[in-house]
């Protein structure tokens, strides 16, 4: 990137640090905030220091937010007693979009992975078995239908248990206007052991 002055080269290689934003994304963008009023520029800028220094974990959910506790873990009209668990807070988004769950969160933030070094010391068990030994009746376990999701699911089943809380793992299946044909087995295994009574 010879050909753009030194500021302009290293604006556009910090968007194309962002996922998903390839070389002529990153150029537009670049050239879009320079085409803007200083005004913008430093809202943009504002916005981006204010996100990373007020956002911090819920200290009773681990969910992303810039109070002491969330939102949601600080609405009464939630139901208390069941905690979905999650793999990242932008499942906590997903499944708050369906609008058909009411209950609490937690996030792990990862998911166990011994190929990447993280075992379950690096996640945040410990504070979902403290969460599910005060007065929770369920917990939905909701990680990804993966290899390292399935295991995370499968320890953290195994630690709950004992506590006689009631554990379920969230169906999972052929998609909505998904074709069987092209759905794998484990899909098709998982869509069977999910299947559910018509009435």
């Amino acid at each position: 990137m010879a050909y753009y002055a030194a500021p302009l080269s290293r604006l556009i290689e910090q968007f194309e640090r962002l996922p998903g934003i390839g070389r002529k994304t990153a150029q537009r963008l670049a050239f879009f905030v320079l085409d803007g009023t200083n005004e913008q520029a430093k809202a943009f800028a504002q916005a981006i220091l204010d996100a990373k220094g007020q956002m911090h974990t819920c200290k009773v959910c681990q969910n992303l937010t810039d109070g002491e506790i969330c939102t949601i873990c600080g609405n009464p009209a939630r139901d208390h007693t069941t905690i979905c668990v999650v793999e990242d807070p932008r499942d906590v988004v997903a499944f708050e979009r369906t609008r058909d769950y009411n209950g609490l969160y937690h996030v792990l933030h990862g998911v166990i992975s011994p190929m990447d070094g993280i075992g379950p010391e690096q996640l945040h068990i410990k504070e979902l078995l403290a969460r599910a030994a005060d007065g929770v009746q369920e917990i939905i376990l909701a990680t990804n239908p993966d290899v390292e999701g399935e295991a995370t699911a499968l320890y953290i089943s195994r630690l709950i248990r004992p506590l006689g809380v009631k554990v379920t793992r969230i169906a999972y299946g052929i998609p909505v206007g998904g074709e069987l044909e092209y759905a794998d087995e484990i899909t098709l295994s998982r869509a069977l052991e999910g299947r559910s009574e018509l009435h």
